[in-house]
């Protein structure tokens, strides 16, 4: 439906932040086992091939996102399409996981809830989230480019939706629209973000900025 220029493409292609190490380690942990994955809303982010899955499907609905994932080759596959819609365009249990990495919070509350139920049957083993920790507004970079935060998705809510949910990011009053540091210089902030991350914030995901959510589907 959009194009990802959240973490996916700052905090995880960002050199200055050294939070996108633990990031990684937590995805690709999110994701031992799983050999093809459904990237969902992917933009332009490699960041399923860097994460050494065998064979990567991204589906995209904003069409210049779309046109450069294909110029750049990042996944296996690249389906364009609505994510509201992906009941229409992918087979239940299709996929060892469905990712959605900074997607859902740019869906109102009944799309995101629809999104969630396509995505758990659409994946054999794991469903995983990537979003704001509550609601962080967020606005347009440009009129059409789908950016505008329309939900947020709290900790408690993803737990009774059976979601194993991980705090990342933390504190929230580090990061603004984008997960981007507000402060400088980055780096340090980015450690002071790494400490917390570390002692912190991983056990209480309220006191991030943003979480990882993490269904086992029954059976996988």
């Amino acid at each position: 439906m959009r194009s990802r220029i959240g973490l996916t493409t700052t905090a995880l292609k960002a050199g200055h932040d050294p939070n996108q190490i633990l990031i990684k380690l937590a995805l690709r942990e999110a994701l031992l086992g799983c050999e093809s994955v459904l990237d969902v809303g992917c933009g332009i982010s490699p960041t399923m091939r860097q994460l050494g899955i065998s064979q990567t499907v991204g589906a995209e609905g904003y069409a210049p996102s779309f046109m450069e994932a294909k110029r750049q080759n990042t996944h296996d596959q690249l389906v364009q399409c609505d994510v509201r819609e992906l009941s229409k365009q992918f087979q239940p249990r299709q996929f060892d996981a469905c990712v959605a990495l900074d997607v859902i919070e740019h869906l109102t509350k009944p799309d995101g809830l629809k999104l969630i139920a396509d995505m758990e049957k659409i994946a054999r083993k794991r469903v995983v989230f990537f979003t704001p920790s509550g609601f962080l507004p967020q606005h347009h970079a440009s009129n059409d480019d789908l950016q505008e935060h329309l939900s947020g998705w709290n900790p408690e809510e993803m737990e009774q939706l059976g979601y194993r949910v991980i705090g990342l990011l933390r504190p929230k009053s580090l990061r603004g629209e984008y997960h981007r540091l507000k402060r400088r210089p980055d780096f340090f902030w980015g450690l002071v973000s790494l400490a917390g991350q570390c002692f912190w914030s991983k056990y209480h995901p309220q006191a991030a900025a943003a979480i990882l959510c993490v269904k086992k589907i029954s059976g996988g």
